[in-house]
C-alpha cells in the first residue's frame, strides 16, 4: 500500500510504489491554499490515496489558518462529494449548489484535458 503522507512548501506527496509517488501540487497566496494538480499513478487509483492527500491539505490549511481554493478536478470533486469539509473553503465556494459544483468539476476536467491535448 502507500506510506506516510509528507509535504514541502509546494507539494503534498506519498510514496505508493518503488520509485512512484502520488502528489497534490499547491500554492499559498494571501492566506489561500490553491489546490492546483492531483496525480496518482494509474495502477494505484481507486484506493483512496488522493483523498488522503486532500485530507492532509485540509489539515495543513487548518494548522496555518488558510482557506482553500479547489482548482484541479480532483479537488473540486472531493469537495463536491464531501460537503462537510467545505468550511475550509474560500467564501466563493462554501455555499455553491450541487449544480454549480458539477459545472465547476466539468470546467476543471475540460481545462485539464485541453492541457494534455485530449478531446
Amino acid at each position: 500500500m502507500s506510506g506516510e503522507v509528507k509535504h514541502t512548501s509546494q507539494v503534498i506527496y506519498v510514496t505508493v510504489g518503488e520509485g512512484k509517488k502520488a502528489y497534490l501540487k499547491y500554492s499559498v497566496e494571501n492566506g489561500v491554499m490553491k489546490l492546483l494538480e492531483t496525480y496518482t499513478p494509474p495502477e494505484f487509483r481507486g484506493r483512496g490515496i488522493a483523498a488522503r492527500l486532500l485530507d492532509h491539505a485540509i489539515m495543513l490549511a487548518e494548522e496555518n489558518g488558510w482557506e482553500i481554493e479547489p482548482i484541479c478536478s480532483y479537488a473540486v470533486y472531493y469537495f463536491m462529494k464531501n460537503s462537510d469539509k467545505r468550511h475550509i473553503l474560500t467564501q466563493r465556494y462554501r455555499s455553491l449548489s450541487d449544480d454549480e459544483w458539477r459545472r465547476l468539476f466539468e470546467e476543471a476536467l475540460s481545462r485539464e484535458r485541453g492541457k494534455r491535448g485530449e478531446n
